[in-house]
């Protein structure tokens, strides 16, 4: 039997990097954890031999409905979605699906089981330009527009919310096909590795300092600290041009990429100036610093 006492999570997107993290941290603090899946997709390792349910969602909002009143979460952790940088016609109805209509069905299943408290995850791509609203791409603008129908339900269902909008993000056990993970193919094979002229910033934050604000976020919510929605940044504070990150990945590393600057072009709307004007999580930091964790992971 379930302890009635005890914190319980409901996390979307435990099978990406930051979502898998979060759920292990939850685990180990002593939280009951469930999470939502598709049937098609793989339980991370690091979760796998874990005290986690796995709950499959089949796209309804009956069986949401259905999942949310079983478990009967504290804390809502939603942190599914579909990430596309630049998107073709073909991908516009995944985009929707992902980042707009599930976190919608998931909203109205809290609502009917009386669920209030969810942390929702947003980005700073939200803001080009540093400007308050003006998403660098169809992907930013499906995070604003959930943001938008989040602040209906706060309005109409008395939920508490909070939006943690997150940078880039790296740390081990990273599938991605990001960055590190292309610099890491490069250094084994000896192949260059084409790249812009390398200018554009980037504020990277270790993922265990990721999940600490989420776990921070939780507890807010838990003792009734928010009072509707409260939006905060996750920045390390400090950014690189993705050349001086290159560099800075080699130092740590030890490892020999040939690197092509300027082989390629940057893109229609290239973040160049990142998003300056957020709110910082009260009482978080992040504690380690991106020298430090480049040798955690990678070295």
């Amino acid at each position: 039997m379930r302890d009635t006492n005890a914190r319980v999570g409901l996390v979307t997107g435990a099978t990406g990097f930051v979502g898998s993290h979060l759920t292990k941290q939850l685990l180990s603090e002593g939280w009951q954890v469930y999470i939502l899946t598709r049937a098609e997709s793989c339980l991370p390792k690091m979760l796998e031999g874990t005290l986690v349910v796995n709950l499959v969602y089949d796209g309804s909002p009956e069986c949401l409905i259905n999942c949310v009143s079983r478990v009967k979460p504290t804390v809502v952790f939603h942190l599914a979605s579909l990430f596309i940088s630049e998107h073709i016609t073909q991908d516009i109805e995944s985009l929707i699906q992902s980042n707009i209509l599930f976190g919608t069905q998931l909203l109205e299943a809290m609502r009917i089981n009386q669920v209030k408290k969810i942390i929702n995850t947003g980005t700073s791509w939200q803001h080009f330009n540093n400007e308050e609203y003006n998403p660098v791409c169809l992907y930013a603008a499906t995070k604003q527009a959930f943001e938008a129908i989040l602040e209906y339900y706060i309005q109409v269902c008395d939920m508490k919310a909070v939006t943690l909008k997150l940078f880039d993000t790296y740390g081990p056990e990273d599938q991605r096909q990001k960055l590190f993970s292309l610099l890491n193919k490069a250094a084994k094979t000896g192949d260059p590795l084409d790249m812009s002229m390398g200018e554009q910033p980037i504020d990277l934050v270790h993922i265990e300092d990721v999940v600490k604000a989420y776990i921070i976020a939780a507890q807010y919510l838990i003792d009734d600290e928010i009072i509707h929605h409260e939006k905060y940044v996750i920045s390390s504070g400090c950014s690189l041009s993705l050349r001086k990150l290159v560099q800075l990945y080699i130092q740590t590393t030890g490892k020999n990429i040939p690197v092509n600057w300027g082989a390629r072009p940057y893109r229609s709307r290239e973040v160049m100036s990142l998003w300056k004007n957020g709110l910082l999580l009260p009482g978080w930091r992040p504690s380690i610093a991106l020298a430090e964790g480049l040798k955690k992971v990678y070295k």
